[in-house]
């Protein structure tokens, strides 16, 4: 064996094990990095693309990503959107792997999105985790808890038409769609 071959296969074996190494510690780094990705920062880089939200329900809401807080999230089919609570979201479909900065979501509550409902007089349906609808104007939206007055969908909320008023905790809220 000559020197030049030893010295050649000692360099290759040190080169290898360089790489092998090098290769480590990226996978270790990206595994780092994806671990410190929260879902929210997932979800505002996937903003303007179609995605399925599969709800505690059973049902599922399917829509390009328009908007979300840290608590909610809205979904545009065409011309309807559904406002989606994100706790009574138990997997996504479609997801993609781009990522934003959390503070890319806005920074109010699924609060102030239902007070602005309730402010426009909106006809909505509610749907709470036991696949009850209800549908109906926001009276009010507190800090958590929602009460809609109850109503046919193709009347305005007065007194007159009114069938109740529900007060339903944000816990129990699944989703908020236009209602008819």
């Amino acid at each position: 064996m000559s020197w030049e071959d030893l010295f050649a296969d000692l360099e290759a074996q040190f080169e290898a094990l360089q790489r092998r190494d090098r290769d480590a510690e990226i996978a270790d780094r990206t595994r780092r990095e994806r671990a410190a990705v929260d879902l929210i920062s997932r979800l505002a880089g996937h903003r303007g693309r179609p995605l399925a939200a599969h709800l505690v329900t059973g049902g599922s809401v399917r829509g390009d990503l328009l908007d979300l807080g840290g608590d909610w999230l809205a979904l545009a089919d065409g011309a309807r959107t559904v406002l989606v609570a994100l706790p009574a979201v138990v997997a996504f479909d479609g997801l993609g792997g781009r990522v934003e900065p959390a503070k890319a979501a806005r920074r109010f509550g699924l609060g102030y999105v239902l007070r602005g409902l309730g402010r426009d007089r909106s006809v909505v349906a509610v749907t709470d985790r036991s696949r009850r609808v209800v549908t109906g104007t926001i009276a009010s939206a507190g800090a958590d808890h929602v009460d809609v007055a109850v109503h046919p969908a193709d009347e305005p909320g007065r007194a007159a038409v009114r069938r109740g008023l529900w007060t339903i905790p944000y816990a129990a809220l699944v989703t908020v769609a236009p209602a008819g």
